[in-house]
């Protein structure tokens, strides 16, 4: 099976659902390489389709979310989703020139706060990435990342002082990833960081954060300005890596001690076939042009 043919298996988001036009008016974007239109017809259903054909489509997790595949494998669950107390906040977009493999191994990667989200996520002198443990949960074939712990001046909008975070990471699909940390409010629950990754190409993609918080005080407005910022941080790092597409070849990019979530994900993507965005080795052309 292609590279292509194996990411049409997955859904991917493509709006946010209180962004998409009422009839007649029609939203364009691009998954996989494909242009689709996305429209909202009179009745309030929605359809989306790419040129004659039309593909599956899913509202949930606040994103309309869309299949080429005409039986796609189901999406995963984010149970903390059905509590109804959590503020749920969609974030938006922030397009980004770089694998969406790449997108989502930079949200797993805990080592660059300092460096990248310095006195938000993250400072100096405290750059040292404690020991974690990392698991392929084999019934639900997830990347799994836990008792992962770092400093934070600001773990969130509604943080007030530093404090040590916990964390633990999910990669349920190829391209999306659901990050659980410390509430600064709350010591009974934790807060819920997600990215939900638009592959426009193997290249370029739109990555969608989503948070399910408890944050009684901050306005929407401010935790998608804060949820922005990081991001858009991340994008100046990511549009400036080279190869653009994720190396899955371990001697093309070396890793530390502090990469044990990337290098998993990495030999998880390549065990699993999916390549869409990927290097195996250094013969490929796109390595070659760089």
């Amino acid at each position: 099976m292609s590279a292509l043919d194996h990411a049409k298996q997955y859904w991917y988001p493509v709006s946010m659902l209180d962004s998409i036009p009422a009839f007649p008016i029609v939203k364009t974007t691009r998954v996989l390489g494909m242009d689709i239109s996305i429209t909202r017809q009179a009745d309030g259903k929605i359809t989306v389709m790419q040129g004659d054909e039309q593909w599956q489509v899913q509202e949930i997790y606040d994103h309309l979310w869309t299949s080429p595949s005409e039986a796609p494998k189901p999406i995963f669950d984010i149970p903390e989703a059905n509590e109804s107390d959590r503020r749920f906040v969609p974030c938006g977009l922030v397009r980004v020139r770089c694998s969406p493999l790449r997108a989502v191994e930079n949200f797993l990667d805990i080592a660059h706060f300092p460096f990248v989200h310095t006195d938000i996520l993250g400072s100096e002198p405290h750059t040292e990435v404690e020991p974690y443990s990392v698991d392929i949960d084999a019934d639900k074939d997830e990347v799994i990342a836990t008792k992962v712990k770092f400093f934070q001046p600001q773990a969130a909008k509604s943080a007030s002082d530093g404090i040590i975070t916990d964390y633990v990471y999910r990669v349920p699909s190829p391209m999306n990833a659901i990050l659980y940390k410390t509430c600064p409010t709350r010591d009974d629950v934790q807060d819920v960081i997600a990215i939900f990754v638009q592959p426009i190409d193997e290249e370029t993609c739109d990555v969608w954060p989503w948070m399910a918080l408890y944050d009684d005080d901050s306005t929407m407005a401010d935790m998608i300005e804060f949820q922005q910022l990081i991001f858009l941080q991340d994008r100046s790092i990511l549009e400036n890596q080279v190869p653009t597409k994720l190396p899955l070849d371990p001697k093309m990019e070396i890793p530390t001690r502090a990469d044990l979530t990337s290098i998993a994900y990495r030999r998880w993507l390549k065990r699993r076939g999916a390549l869409y965005g990927a290097l195996l080795n250094t013969s490929d052309n796109s390595v070659a042009a760089e």
